[in-house]
């Protein structure tokens, strides 16, 4: 399993927008298969901050989810919110407890 951890960042009064257009392509990401979790974080002590929290069930199933249209098209639209590139790291997984609840 791979875990995605992608951070980004607002530019100050453009959070609401950049929200808006992130939190349209998580229905469509619930489609993937491969995709086990999208979450979509904002930071409680910076607004403007942004995380994703994703796992995929390996690296072709997060290669697919990276060339859909609607993801592509996310990041087109939060282009000219964004302040700065955003920060993405892969994360294999070595160790966890089963999911609760």
């Amino acid at each position: 399993m791979l875990t995605v951890v992608a951070v980004l960042k607002a530019k100050e009064g453009r959070e609401k927008e950049m929200e808006e257009a992130m939190r349209k392509v998580v229905p469509q990401v619930a489609a993937e298969e491969g995709t086990l979790r999208y979450v979509l974080h904002r930071a409680k002590k910076d607004p403007t901050k942004f995380l994703f929290y994703e796992q995929y069930t390996d690296k072709q199933a997060l290669g697919a989810h990276s060339s859909t249209p609607y993801f592509l098209e996310m990041f087109g639209a939060i282009a000219p919110f964004l302040d700065g590139n955003p920060s993405i790291e892969v994360y294999e997984e070595i160790a966890s407890i089963p999911p609760k609840g």
